[in-house]
């Protein structure tokens, strides 16, 4: 699988290399040994079990992008205002204190809260086409 990253997403202060969770190592089916964590972009977006890094100077095709390209953007930033093909992403499940028992609907925040912190990374862009 391939997935890709502008540079400046790369190096962005939130964005992780994760070896852990909770405390533990990374177990595999979190994406072990080592797994990018970038909290304002979609969950498939996520780059799982690290096997090489290269720098392109043209955007990369991903699998994601190949697989469903009017389905998932290269981008992947986390819009409420964009919905996926198959359904609104104006909200999202919040699991409570409760578990999967617990779960409510909340609005879906542009870039998962983390407006104040990345929308400068995509000043200009169109987020509409660019998703």
């Amino acid at each position: 699988m391939s997935k890709g990253l502008r540079l400046d997403e790369a190096m962005h202060p939130l964005t992780l290399l994760s070896v852990g969770v909770y405390g533990k190592a990374l177990p595999p089916q979190n994406g072990a040994p080592v797994r990018l964590t970038v909290p304002w972009k979609y969950g498939f977006k996520g780059i799982k079990s690290i096997v090489s890094i290269e720098l392109t100077r043209e955007r990369p095709p991903t699998t994601w992008n190949l697989a469903g390209p009017e389905e998932y953007g290269f981008y992947a930033n986390v819009n409420p205002h964009v919905d996926h093909p198959r359904w609104s992403q104006a909200t999202e499940r919040f699991i409570g204190a409760g578990g999967v028992l617990d779960v409510k609907r909340q609005p879906t925040l542009l870039f998962n809260g983390y407006a104040d912190e990345v929308a400068s990374l995509y000043r200009g862009l169109n987020l509409r086409e660019n998703y």
